[in-house]
């Protein structure tokens, strides 16, 4: 069983030798020129206009994460939508009205809590 293996074993001691070669050559030829430019950051491919940070409003994050949440909550309709019709039953339909139940009760909950007002 373990010879079966033997392969794979080889081909990674070969990838870490070859990238630990590789690497130590890197270096020991190549150039060590450390400029401004080198050490600025750099994010998202455009360069920073200020040197301080901003700060980002928290509303923004939890925006973000009902969404993401209800689109996946929303996401399970489509498969239920599958197998319901190729399988209807009463069991299935309850279990679905629960689930949008439970997702309108959160939906309000987030609606009095003026969650969704972005000021």
């Amino acid at each position: 069983m373990t010879y079966s293996y033997l392969p794979i074993l080889i081909l990674l001691f070969v990838a870490a030798v070859l990238g630990a070669v590789f690497l130590s050559l890197n270096w020991i030829l190549g150039r060590h020129q450390r400029n401004p430019s080198k050490l600025s950051p750099y994010e998202s491919g455009v360069p920073l206009l200020d040197e301080n940070r901003k700060r980002v409003n928290v509303r923004f994050y939890q925006i973000a994460m009902l969404f993401i949440l209800f689109d996946i909550e929303a996401a399970f309709l489509y498969p239920w939508a599958v197998i319901y019709r190729s399988m209807i039953s009463w069991y299935l339909f309850g279990e679905m009205l629960l689930f949008i139940l439970l997702l309108g009760v959160g939906y309000v909950y987030v609606w009095k809590k003026r969650a969704f007002d972005w000021k």
